[in-house]
C-alpha cells in the first residue's frame, strides 16, 4: 500500500509549491493532475473516460454491469493541502490494481475523480458530483464570476465542459449500486481520541447566511457612546450569540467574514456584513439554531437601535448514510485496526450528492495531524493512510458481495 503514499508525494511535487497544492479547479495545476492520473492508468485494464462535467472514470468491468464506485477529487483549494481529495483517488486506483491483478471481479468497480469539489474559484462546491446527481441547478450557477471576473461557462469551456450539457453525466449512474469514499477527517476528533480511522454517518446540514446590520457612521471622537447607532457592535454581538447558540445545540456555528464600512478608525461603523455558516447533523436541531440566530439579531438590532437584513448565501440539508454501508466500512475498520468510532462530517464530500442522488453511499476516514486541513500543514502519518487504504480496500470487498447478494433473484 506504500504506492499510495509515494503517488500521492509524486502529485504533490507535480503541482503543488512552498505554499501547498496548487489544483485550483479549472486551471492548469488541476489540468495537469488530469493528465497525470490518466497516464497512471496506462497499465490497467480499464476504461477511461471524461463525462459531460469533466469527471473522470476509470471504470474495470466486472461480470456484472452492476457498478460500485469509488470517489474523489484532485481539485485543490488555493495553497491546499497534499491529502484532501487526491487520497480518496489515489487509495481507489490501488484497489483497483489489486482486483485487476485478482481477476475478474464479480460487478464493475469504478475509480470517479469529480471535478470541482472545492469550489474554491467560483464558490459552487460539489459541481461535478451534484452534476451527475441531478441537483445541479444550471441557472444559479451561470452568472458565478471568480476574483478576476471570468465568468463560470468561459472557464468550463476552456476545457471542454458545456455548462448547459453537465447535466448529461446523470447518465454515469445508471446501474450503480453503492457508492464508498476515503477521506482524511479535516479535523481534530480521531486524533483527540487516539483513533486512526473513523466511520462517517452522514454529513451535516448547512445553513449559510449574510446579515447586514445598518447603523450611522459618525465621528469616533465626538459621539458619546450612549448614542451610538454602531453596526460593527452589533454584528460582534451576534457573532458570540452565533457561537452560544451552536454550543447549547451541540452543533457548530461559524463567522468567517465580517465588513464594516467606511472602515476607517475615526469613524463609527454605520454598515457592517457578516457571514454566519450554522451546521448541525439533526435538522430540528439546525433549524432551530437558525431561529435562535434570526431572533438574536432582531432583539441585537433593537437594542442597539440598527436595522438587520438577512439574506440566504447557501443551504443544504443532513444527509444520512446508508446503514448497511455504515455498517460494511465499520467492519473494515475495525478488521485493520481493531477500533473504530462513528461520527459526522461538519464539510460537505461528493458522498452527500450520491446520497441525495438515492445511492447507498459509506465513507471512512482517516486521523488528521492537528485537525488541520485546507492548508500547507495538512498531514496524516503514513502508518494512518497505510491502514486507511487497507481498510478501504476491505470496504470495497465487503460491499462487492454485498451487491452481488441483492442481485439474487
Amino acid at each position: 500500500m506504500s504506492l499510495v503514499v509515494a503517488d500521492l508525494r509524486e502529485l504533490a511535487s507535480l503541482t503543488g509549491d512552498k505554499s501547498g497544492a496548487q489544483r485550483l479547479c479549472w486551471t492548469d495545476g488541476w489540468d495537469r493532475a488530469r493528465r497525470w492520473l490518466e497516464a497512471k492508468c496506462a497499465e490497467l485494464p480499464v476504461e477511461l473516460e471524461t463525462d459531460e462535467a469533466a469527471n473522470q472514470w476509470i471504470t474495470l468491468r466486472g461480470q456484472s454491469d452492476d457498478k460500485l464506485v469509488i470517489g474523489g477529487h484532485l481539485d485543490s483549494v488555493t495553497n491546499g493541502g497534499w491529502l484532501d481529495g487526491s487520497l480518496n483517488v489515489l487509495a481507489g486506483l490501488e484497489v483497483l490494481r489489486g482486483i485487476a491483478a485478482s481477476g475478474r471481479a464479480p460487478i464493475t468497480v469504478a475509480v470517479v475523480s469529480w471535478a470541482d469539489e472545492e469550489g474554491a474559484r467560483f464558490g459552487r462546491s460539489l459541481f461535478g458530483s451534484s452534476a451527475a446527481a441531478g441537483s445541479l441547478d444550471v441557472t444559479s450557477v451561470r452568472d458565478l464570476r471568480d476574483a478576476a471576473g471570468t465568468m463560470l461557462p468561459e472557464a468550463l469551456a476552456r476545457y471542454g465542459v458545456d455548462l448547459g450539457r453537465a447535466g448529461r453525466s446523470r447518465r454515469w449512474l445508471s446501474n450503480v449500486k453503492a457508492y464508498l469514499e476515503l477521506h482524511i477527517e479535516q479535523g481534530p476528533v480521531l486524533e483527540a481520541r487516539g483513533l486512526p480511522l473513523g466511520v462517517v454517518v452522514g454529513t451535516c446540514g448547512v445553513r449559510r447566511h449574510r446579515v447586514r446590520f445598518t447603523g450611522q457612521s459618525a465621528h469616533s471622537g465626538s459621539t458619546p457612546m450612549d448614542i451610538r447607532r454602531d453596526a460593527l457592535m452589533a454584528a460582534a454581538r451576534l457573532a458570540l450569540a452565533v457561537r452560544d447558540i451552536a454550543v447549547q445545540n451541540g452543533g457548530v456555528g461559524t463567522v468567517g467574514v465580517i465588513r464594516a464600512e467606511p472602515g476607517l478608525p475615526t469613524i463609527v461603523p454605520g454598515i457592517c456584513d457578516l457571514v454566519i455558516d450554522q451546521r448541525h447533523l439533526d435538522l430540528a436541531a439546525l433549524d432551530r439554531m437558525l431561529d435562535q440566530a434570526q431572533g438574536a439579531a432582531s432583539s441585537i438590532a433593537v437594542e442597539d437601535r440598527v436595522e438587520v437584513e438577512w439574506s440566504l448565501v447557501y443551504k443544504t440539508d443532513p444527509v444520512r448514510f446508508d446503514p448497511e454501508l455504515i455498517e460494511i466500512c465499520e467492519a473494515a475498520v475495525f478488521e485493520v485496526s481493531s477500533s473504530g468510532h462513528r461520527m459526522p462530517s461538519g464539510p460537505l464530500h461528493d458522498a452527500t450528492s450520491m446520497a441525495q442522488a438515492g445511492i447507498p453511499s459509506g465513507m471512512i476516514f482517516v486521523r488528521s495531524l492537528g485537525g488541520l486541513s485546507h492548508c500547507k500543514e495538512e498531514d496524516s502519518a503514513p502508518e494512518d493512510l497505510e491502514l486507511s487504504v487497507r481498510a478501504l480496500d476491505r470496504a470495497v470487498h465487503r460491499t462487492m458481495a454485498w451487491i452481488a447478494e441483492r442481485s439474487r433473484p
